[in-house]
């Protein structure tokens, strides 16, 4: 087995996760938001202050976001 092979098995994995967690969650607010801090709804990361200045209602992280994007368009 290569490198390749692992980081498309945890690519996979990552990517199951994220949506495992998009599903459990759909009942939810848009956005959570813990001491101030605006959460991405996937990954559960800081969403980036300036992304929120260029999307106030961004409910996820960029990274997020485009695998979002980029599965809804599979």
């Amino acid at each position: 087995m290569d490198w390749t092979d692992d980081a498309t098995r945890q690519e996979q994995a990552d990517r199951e996760r994220a949506l495992a967690k998009q599903h459990s969650r759909s009942a939810e607010p848009a956005q959570w938001v813990e001491r101030g801090v605006v959460l991405c709804i996937d990954c559960a990361e800081p969403i980036s202050l300036k992304r929120l200045v260029a999307k106030p209602n961004a409910a996820r992280c960029i990274d997020c976001q485009q695998l979002f994007e980029l599965m809804d368009h599979c």
